[in-house]
């Protein structure tokens, strides 16, 4: 399958600690790359999640951001350290009997002493493993999201591709009256000259003529890479790379059948390649 780099995914989660998002986002890239946002009781979880993501993409930058919106149902419980509190208050006592004018400790002072309490979170293990669960379901999603925008882009580039064939085609087509064209024109401008020319001299010239009018080369290699560029489409997988390349020498044909053209109908055709090449190539530059 055809898969693009340009995608995203969005994936929610009801915990016992509050309501868990992530979010991927995908788009086109040279090589892979990946950005994680995560809050600080997810942090720990980002090797594991390249790992996943390492595991089934290629290419392309990918963002993963997740948010945990607390819930307010569930109370932070604060934890009373005895043993601290007992020699807190003992140490207190004797300063106050030390000094009498010394006031004590109010409750809230107390609390707020290092060491004295502590807030009793509940369990991030669990949140953990649910994070983990959504992100490869998020990935999941992700990876749906982008085979089917891949699908589309390969659509559109066999589409194209069946232009490129038709104009190859109609070239091949008129070489030969294009061919017999020329000759006639050449052999009209030295007979306009009146000039007297060895009937082998000219010959010799028409043949050179018609061998630098020549586009029967760059007529196969043309069809040689459109049949490349379908059967890499058919084959399917990370072609992104290998199908940049074929365009590359698709539109080099295209320049040197431009270059060579004698007749406005080719130049035409030469034209309309190249824009249909890079048409493709636009669509290719998504294509993982």
């Amino acid at each position: 399958m055809i898969h693009s780099m340009t995608a995203f995914a969005r994936e929610s989660l009801v915990t016992d600690q509050g309501i868990l998002t992530l979010e991927l986002r995908s788009v086109n890239h040279r090589y892979f790359d990946c950005i994680f946002k995560l809050p600080d009781t997810l942090r720990s979880l980002e090797p594991k999640f390249r790992e996943l993501i390492n595991a089934r993409l290629a290419r392309g930058k990918v963002d993963c951001q997740a948010r945990l919106q607390p819930n307010p149902k569930v109370a932070t419980e604060l934890k009373l350290h005895q043993v601290q509190l007992e020699k807190l208050l003992k140490t207190t006592a004797h300063i106050v009997e030390s000094l009498p004018q010394a006031r004590p400790l109010s409750p809230m002072e107390v609390l707020q002493y290092p060491g004295i309490c502590s807030a009793d979170e509940p369990s991030s293990e669990q949140l953990q493993l649910d994070a983990v669960a959504l992100f490869d379901t998020a990935l999941s999603t992700l990876i749906d999201n982008r085979q089917r925008e891949g699908e589309k882009l390969a659509a559109m580039v066999r589409g194209r591709l069946h232009l490129v064939q038709e104009e190859v085609t109609t070239t091949r087509t008129l070489l030969p009256e294009l061919m017999l064209r020329q000759r006639q024109k050449i052999i009209g401008r030295i007979a306009d000259l009146g000039i007297d020319i060895d009937q082998n001299r000219l010959e010799q010239e028409l043949v050179y003529a018609a061998q630098k009018a020549d586009v029967d080369e760059e007529l196969d290699r043309l069809e040689t890479h459109i049949q490349e560029v379908q059967r890499t489409l058919d084959k399917g997988g990370p072609c992104g790379r290998r199908l940049d390349f074929l365009m590359q020498e698709l539109n080099r044909e295209a320049n040197t059948l431009s270059s060579k053209s004698t007749a406005s109908s080719t130049t035409q055709n030469a034209v309309e390649l190249k824009v249909l090449i890079e048409q493709m190539r636009e669509q290719i530059q998504n294509i993982e």
